[in-house]
């Protein structure tokens, strides 16, 4: 027992440290872990990089920030914008008056299910009851949006300070990040063959939800927020940025662009409710069904029920980013039995 003490207080001393300096960079975590979902996803294209430019070690580096802040950054704060303008402007209309979510819903709901006129005397059933509470509930979203969105972007100097750390540590990365895996693998004492596994599943499933995922979402989102506005729906870009939530989702956003076709035909609107369901479904579902298997093929290899939990809480627990982190911790937890299913396995027989 006395030759085993010395270890066990420093393990105990090696654990109070590692827990102080989590403890210490907690608030630049969000930083950290961005930095190494953007390497993972954009190493393959350093190296493509680093092997048309052989001559030069810093060119590599430039053309893949470029690229990460031309196909990720940039677009990104265009949609964050656009959401913010929207749901901002359609607000204030909501409170002057000028659109009444309460009127619109009443009406769509008397052409969709007259047979509530009938049932006045059934609680909680009348038209009048049901559009009234849509109406609030969705003026309530509206107004979470409009004052959420903005208050992202409200502390600008921890925002630049974010933004900055990631590309340093994106940086380091990118050059280093063979070199920083192996010392890390030697290092910890789990075992290489487990660690790499670990490793390896972790890169495949941030590969494919940003990759596949979050490309596909943001293609479907903008061509249905596009389809809104060219047929004249109010909160074009504000139904868009729904659209590219749900398709993060195995949902997929035809919950939000099939309804709005069969109001617009219980409407009246025939021409615009078959050019929804016709770009819908030949343009914004052909997107899901021919670019998300190409784009991710077998990396993230979950079932659809587990993705769906799995987002959902990441997205309950760590906002936006939730989306990638959720899955991958789901990974890593089926990736761990897995390891520990085989090994009990083994020592067994």
């Amino acid at each position: 027992m006395q030759k085993n003490t010395p270890y066990i207080l420093f393990l105990t001393f090696v654990l109070l440290v590692t827990v102080s300096f989590f403890c210490l960079i907690k608030d630049f975590l969000l930083a950290c872990f961005w930095a190494i979902v953007l390497a993972v996803v954009f190493e393959p294209a350093y190296q493509k990089f680093r092997h048309y430019f052989k001559n030069s070690e810093k060119m590599p580096l430039f053309m893949t920030m470029l690229m990460i802040v031309l196909v990720f950054v940039i677009p990104c704060l265009s949609i964050t914008l656009m959401i913010t303008a929207e749901s901002t402007d359609y607000y204030n209309k909501i409170q002057s008056g000028e659109i009444n979510p309460q009127l619109y819903f009443q009406d769509t709901l008397a052409l969709v299910m007259p047979k509530f006129k009938r049932l006045p005397h059934i609680p909680g059933m009348s038209i009048e009851e049901i559009s009234a509470a849509a109406g609030n509930t969705f003026a309530q979203a509206v107004k979470n949006i409009a004052q959420e969105v903005p208050a992202l972007t409200q502390n600008l100097l921890n925002l630049l300070v974010q933004v900055a750390l990631t590309f340093y540590i994106l940086f380091f990365l990118l050059r280093d990040g063979h070199q920083l895996l192996r010392k890390l693998i030697s290092l910890i004492p789990i075992g290489d063959r487990i660690e790499i596994e670990l490793f390896e599943r972790f890169t495949s499933v941030a590969r494919a939800t940003v990759k596949g995922g979050l490309i596909v979402a943001v293609l479907q989102g903008s061509v249905g927020g596009l389809l809104f506005w060219g047929l004249g729906i109010p909160a074009a870009f504000l139904w868009g940025a729904l659209m590219i939530i749900l398709s993060l989702l195995p949902i997929g956003s035809a919950l939000i662009w099939a309804p709005a076709a069969v109001i617009l035909f219980i409407q009246g609107q025939t021409l615009k409710a078959a050019v929804l369901l016709a770009v819908g479904v030949l343009a914004i579902g052909m997107i899901d069904n021919f670019l998300r298997p190409r784009l991710i093929g077998k990396d993230i290899k979950m079932s659809d029920y587990l993705i769906l939990v799995s987002t959902l809480g990441g997205l309950a627990w760590f906002s936006l980013t939730g989306f990638i982190l959720g899955p991958i911790v789901a990974a890593l937890f089926i990736t761990c039995w897995e390891i520990l299913g085989k090994a009990t396995k083994t020592g067994a027989t």
